[in-house]
This record gives structure tokens, sequence and C-alpha cells, in this order.
């Protein structure tokens, strides 16, 4: 725990998409709330998607981060606005193209969650 999702439109060509993962793996193990070891991040970039309905170009990155349950409000705000700033600065503006970034924090059931380590 926590597991991270990123998704982006692939429009945002100049994405470097390791990088931006390895930052916000850095982030989340700075806040203190997780080992270093339990962060899995993943990208995936979307083909087919749609921003409203203006027929202007427009991207998106959306990350989603899901904890388990029992963090209070002011630690899921402080974890999505450091992921927001990272995200802020590797996505680098593009002439012509309105984007769109969010981050989105939510709750996994303890109860019904598991998980097992295989060690090398």
């Amino acid at each position: 725990m926590p597991h991270l999702h990123v998704e982006y439109s692939d429009n945002l060509k100049n994405l470097d998409v390791d990088r931006l993962l390895l930052r916000l793996n850095h982030a989340l193990a700075g806040s203190g709330q997780f080992e270093e070891l339990d962060i899995k991040s993943r990208a995936v970039a979307l083909a087919s998607f749609r921003v409203g309905v203006a027929s202007v170009a427009r991207a998106f990155a959306h990350i989603k981060l899901a904890l388990l349950g029992g963090r209070s409000a002011e630690i899921k705000r402080q974890l999505s606005a450091s992921l927001l700033e990272v995200l802020k600065e590797a996505v680098p503006s593009t002439p012509g193209l309105d984007i769109q970034l969010c981050v989105e924090v939510i709750d996994i059931d303890r109860d019904s969650y598991s998980k097992a380590h295989l060690p090398t």
C-alpha cells in the first residue's frame, strides 16, 4: 500500500512517464506515511479519450491514489497536494493544448484487502 495509478491522454507527447512515476514515489515515501517498498505505481496512456465537447486540442493526466482506510482528511489533502505539485512540474505545457491535471485519493476497505509479499 499505497497503489498509485496514473492515466493520461496519449497526446502528452513530452511526458517522461518513468521519471514521473519515480518522482511520485519519492513524494509518497517522503510523506512519512508509507514504507518505500510498499509504494506501487503504474501509468497507462489512453489513446481513446475525450475532454468535454468542444473541438479544440485538450489533454489530461489523472492520478488515483488508493490507500487503506483510516487516514485523516488532512493527511489525504497533503498527499493529494504533493502529488499534484509533482504532476504540474512533470507535465510540460504545450502551445495550443489545454491540459487538465487532477489527483483523487480513495480509501480501500481494510477488511477486504489482502496482500502477500514473495521476497527474493
